[in-house]
C-alpha cells in the first residue's frame, strides 16, 4: 500500500511537471511574442482599443486617423467637441510598450545593482522623451488637434516604473505636451470625458428644447395676432349681418304694407261694385 502511495505521487510529480512544462512553453511563446517589435506594437493597440470600445461609444472616437491633415495617422484619437470652424477638434492617443528597457530596469533591480539600475531608468526615460517627442511632431497641430496627446503604456508596471523617475511625467507635459497614462489611469480619464461628453449632450438638448419654444412663442404670437384679424373680420361679418337683417325686416315690413293696402284696395273695389249692381237693379 505504501507502494501503490509512493507511485500515485510520483505520477502526480510527472504530471505537475508536464504542466509546469506547457506553462513554461506558453511563456516561452508569449516572450518571443512581446520581443517582436511590430507584435508588441500590436498587443498595446489592441489593449488600448478595448479600453476606449468599452467606455466611449463609436462616434466619440476613432481608429488610424489623420489629425493633422497629412498622411500621418494616429493609432486613435478621442473626438471632442466641434470648434468654431464646425470641424471636431481631436485627443491624439499612442500605445508604446518599451519593454526591453523596462526589462532591463527589472534585472538590474533584481540583481541589486546601482549603478545598473541608474543605467536602466535613464535608457527607459530617454526612450519615453523619444516617443514623447515623435508624438508632438507627428499628432499635435492645432486647432484640429488639442494641444496635447496622450501616451498610453500598456502596462501598469510600466507606468509605474515611469512615474518612480524624479520629474518625468511633468517634463514629458512642459516640454512636448504630451500626457503619460497607464491602464488604469486612461480608463479613469475616458470615464471623465464621457461624463463631460453626457453635461454636453444634456446643455446641447436644453439649448435645442429652449431654441425651440422661442420658435413656439413667436409662431404662437403670430397665431394669436392672426386670431385678433379673424375676430375683427367675423365683428365686421357680424355688423354686415345685423344690417342685412334690419335691410330684411324693412323690408318684410315695407313688402306687409303693399300686400296690405293690396288687400284693402281689393275689398273696397269690390264693395263699389256690388253697390253699383244693386243700385242698378233697384233702378
Amino acid at each position: 500500500e505504501s507502494f501503490r502511495t509512493v507511485t500515485e505521487q510520483l505520477n502526480a510529480v510527472h504530471k505537475g511537471l508536464g504542466e509546469m512544462q506547457s506553462l513554461a512553453s506558453g511563456v516561452g511563446d508569449l516572450k518571443r511574442v512581446l520581443t517582436n517589435v511590430k507584435a508588441r506594437g500590436i498587443w498595446g493597440e489592441v489593449q488600448l482599443g478595448c479600453l476606449l470600445e468599452e467606455i466611449l461609444r463609436p462616434e466619440q472616437y476613432g481608429r488610424n486617423v489623420a489629425v493633422t491633415g497629412t498622411n500621418e495617422h494616429v493609432e486613435f484619437a478621442i473626438r471632442l467637441p466641434e470648434g468654431e470652424d464646425g470641424q471636431p477638434r481631436w485627443l491624439p492617443v499612442d500605445a508604446k510598450f518599451p519593454i526591453e528597457d523596462y526589462q532591463r530596469v527589472l534585472d538590474a533591480s533584481e540583481k541589486g545593482d546601482p549603478a545598473a539600475i541608474d543605467k536602466a531608468c535613464r535608457g527607459l526615460e530617454s526612450t519615453l522623451r523619444g516617443c514623447a517627442k515623435g508624438i508632438r511632431e507627428r499628432y499635435i497641430c492645432e486647432p484640429r488637434t488639442t494641444g496635447f496627446a496622450i501616451l498610453f503604456l500598456a502596462t501598469e508596471g510600466l507606468y509605474a516604473e515611469s512615474l518612480r523617475r524624479p520629474g518625468l511625467a511633468e517634463a514629458l507635459q512642459r516640454e512636448f505636451n504630451v500626457m503619460l497614462a497607464g491602464p488604469s489611469t486612461f480608463a479613469a480619464l475616458l470615464t471623465s470625458l464621457r461624463v463631460g461628453f453626457r453635461t454636453l449632450m444634456i446643455e446641447q438638448k436644453a439649448s435645442e428644447i429652449a431654441k425651440r419654444l422661442a420658435e413656439v412663442k413667436t409662431a404662437f404670437g403670430s397665431y394669436a395676432g392672426l386670431l385678433g384679424k379673424v375676430r375683427k373680420k367675423l365683428d365686421e361679418a357680424s355688423k354686415t349681418v345685423d344690417a342685412a337683417e334690419k335691410g330684411s325686416t324693412h323690408l318684410q315690413k315695407v313688402l306687409s304694407g303693399i300686400e296690405s293696402g293690396c288687400e284693402a284696395a281689393l275689398l273696397t273695389d269690390g264693395l263699389e261694385d256690388g253697390q253699383g249692381e244693386l243700385v242698378a237693379g233697384e233702378a
